[in-house]
């Protein structure tokens, strides 16, 4: 296609009222899922990768700004930014979830006798915690465990079964020593594998 032909196209009803609206949304979704995933890493330590991410980001959110400033009187490209800016956030959580990423540590209390769950969480090569404390109505077991996030859902479970009213508590993690266990150590790696798969996709 010729450069006459391109700009005689970019002048139809059907790139100015269609296809243009759609490439600003879809720029948003892309930058905008981008940039969550970069504020989710960096707030989880992950400050390798955030540089790479940010740069994709605004690159992608020039473009699409850029098309916004040469089409200003063009109502349905604003109507497609900012629903392309909605639907990345919701697109940035997803692919937050998929991928797992980083590590969380989970206080367990209970009552009841905690030999089965502790040993249920070495036997997964989670670390383990656990003393021996007094609470309101009694003794109980606290138990302490640093964990990689996709297993989270499956750790949860695990204590359902064992004890459905048992306390628990989870908070994220940016840091752990050592590498952490051989479990957190093998998640972070296939995290690093899943990321660069899907920038590659991206190119």
């Amino acid at each position: 296609m010729t450069e006459t032909a391109i700009i005689q196209f970019t002048q139809t009803g059907l790139y100015t009222w269609f296809l243009l609206p759609l490439l600003i949304a879809v720029a948003r979704v892309a930058d905008v899922s981008i940039g969550t995933i970069r504020l989710i890493f960096l707030a989880r330590g992950f400050r390798g990768l955030a540089p790479l991410l940010g740069f994709f980001e605004v690159l992608i959110w020039l473009l699409a700004i850029g098309q916004i400033m040469q089409n200003l009187t063009n109502w349905i490209c604003y109507f497609a930014y900012a629903g392309g800016f909605a639907a990345g956030n919701w697109a940035g959580m997803v692919l937050e979830e998929r991928l797992a990423v980083g590590t969380v540590g989970i206080r367990i209390i209970t009552r009841r006798d905690a030999r089965m769950l502790i040993a249920y969480l070495k036997r997964s090569k989670f670390s383990v915690t656990s003393v021996d404390a007094e609470g309101g109505r009694g003794k109980v077991h606290v138990i302490y465990s640093v964990i990689d996030r996709a297993s989270l859902p499956r750790v949860v479970g695990k204590i359902k079964q064992y004890n459905p009213r048992a306390f628990y508590s989870i908070e994220d993690i940016r840091f752990v020593s050592n590498g952490g266990t051989p479990a957190l150590r093998l998640r972070r790696r296939r995290n690093i594998k899943q990321l660069r798969q899907l920038l590659e996709k991206r190119k």
